[in-house]
């Protein structure tokens, strides 16, 4: 694995906390209702995504996930100013401002989405990972999922399919402890989601993943197998998200104390901690990136704002294909 170094812990405070106060954006401008319908923010769960990325190739991997995808993209390359336009429905956006929240977008930077299926990514990272072995492409894909999607019955259909092709795909399970409103518990008769793997004779095991230390050193070992022919693995990242499943979740399913007790061992104050420990930086020079990062944020929501919404045209250029649109009837405005 790549050296977990200096420079790496202050990347990932940046990187983390741009994240993190992107969503809180995001948040703000919901209540204003500049963002329209569901939205599913990321806070809490940085770490797993700082983790991966610090054990993929940027150059081949890919990666694909589920409705929680605003920050993931921005971490594989997307410019974050077109994932906030995405968000606004403005023309500027990863996909004409037609996808939304739950479908950013880029297959320049090998982000397959954003899928607002439950559990639809599944079957179809398997069949990304399908094409790179078809082809002999030296790539991996990071198939990310949440603790809900693994009660779908495409997930053992697809965990069967890719061990018997030995494909080379990393089956992540973002497991934040609620699948909506319910609790792992609740949903099955076991807890330990990892244990699925174990059926498919699938490597398997369960990671810390609010340490992105720890993170990085499971999907690095994972990615490795996958690469030199050796199949798939299944890992399930303990986390946990501090807001709600979506803005609309009134959270009565979880106390506040719940939240609070896990708020100490945030991501994000755990990297912080290890920099000043090992004084990789100053509390001055981590105030500057704090800075830096709120002026980031506000320049994302500027150009959305400043973004124009896209041409009606456009959303019917994105469904039909004939240029005569032969199945509408009225006049187009």
């Amino acid at each position: 694995m790549k050296k977990v170094n200096k420079s790496v812990y202050l990347k990932w405070y940046e990187d983390m906390l741009f994240w993190r106060k992107f969503e809180d954006k995001l948040a703000a401008v919901y209540i204003q209702q500049k963002v329209r319908g569901f939205l599913h923010l990321y806070n809490g769960q940085e770490a797993v995504l700082a983790g991966a990325l610090h054990a993929m190739n940027p150059d081949k991997d890919r990666m694909i996930t589920a409705y929680r995808n605003h920050v993931q993209p921005i971490g594989m390359g997307v410019d974050p100013k077109r994932v906030m336009a995405e968000l606004f429905g403005k023309s500027t956006g990863t996909s004409m401002g037609l996808g939304g929240s739950m479908h950013i977008f880029s297959k320049e930077k090998r982000f397959h989405g954003g899928h607002g299926i439950v559990g639809g990514q599944i079957p179809l990272g398997a069949g990304m990972a399908f094409g790179d072995k078809y082809f002999n492409r030296d790539n991996v894909t990071l198939c990310f999922m949440g603790d809900g999607a693994v009660r779908q019955g495409s997930l053992h259909e697809t965990l069967n399919l890719a061990t018997l092709w030995q494909l080379p795909v990393v089956f992540v399970v973002e497991n934040n402890g609620y699948a909506m409103g319910t609790s792992v518990a609740r949903t099955a008769s076991h807890q330990e989601i990892w244990k699925l793997g174990l059926g498919y004779e699938m490597p398997c095991g369960p990671v810390d993943g609010m340490d992105p230390v720890a993170v990085a050193e499971a999907l690095d070992k994972a990615i490795k197998l996958a690469r030199t022919g050796k199949g798939p693995s299944f890992l399930e990242m303990k986390t946990y998200r501090y807001r709600g499943h979506s803005m609309s979740d009134a959270q009565k399913y979880r106390t506040k104390e719940e939240v609070e007790e896990y708020r100490k061992i945030d991501p994000i104050t755990q990297v912080k901690e290890v920099i000043l420990k090992n004084k990789y930086s100053t509390q001055k020079q981590l105030d500057e990136i704090d800075a830096n990062v709120k002026a980031a944020v506000l320049e994302c929501q500027k150009f959305a704002e400043e973004s124009p919404f896209p041409e009606k045209l456009v959303m019917y250029d994105a469904v039909y294909e004939q240029e005569d649109y032969p199945f509408i009837k009225h006049k187009l405005e």
